[in-house]
């Protein structure tokens, strides 16, 4: 279960992301269900990630475009 501590201000910060439709559906399904915002939701995961990242206890690789293009081209010959 998770728990959430609403904030008293609004956020003052507007980004747009890109998600797989999949994805987006089951989240404003389980922002639902604990009557929170889809953007409340993605704050709270995108801090949480953060300060993991932050502290030691998770690892961020990021891989380099040409790599990512190569996958995504080699995945898609398969089909």
């Amino acid at each position: 279960m998770f728990y959430f501590r609403r904030k008293e201000f609004e956020m003052d910060t507007k980004v747009t992301l890109q998600f797989d439709k999949e994805i987006i559906e089951k989240a404003k399904i389980f922002a639902s269900d604990n009557n929170i915002s889809l953007s409340q939701l993605t704050e709270f995961l995108i801090n949480k990630w953060v300060n993991q990242i932050a502290r030691g206890e998770a690892i961020y690789k990021r891989r380099n475009q040409i790599n990512t293009k190569n996958d995504f081209f080699n995945q898609t010959k398969r089909i």
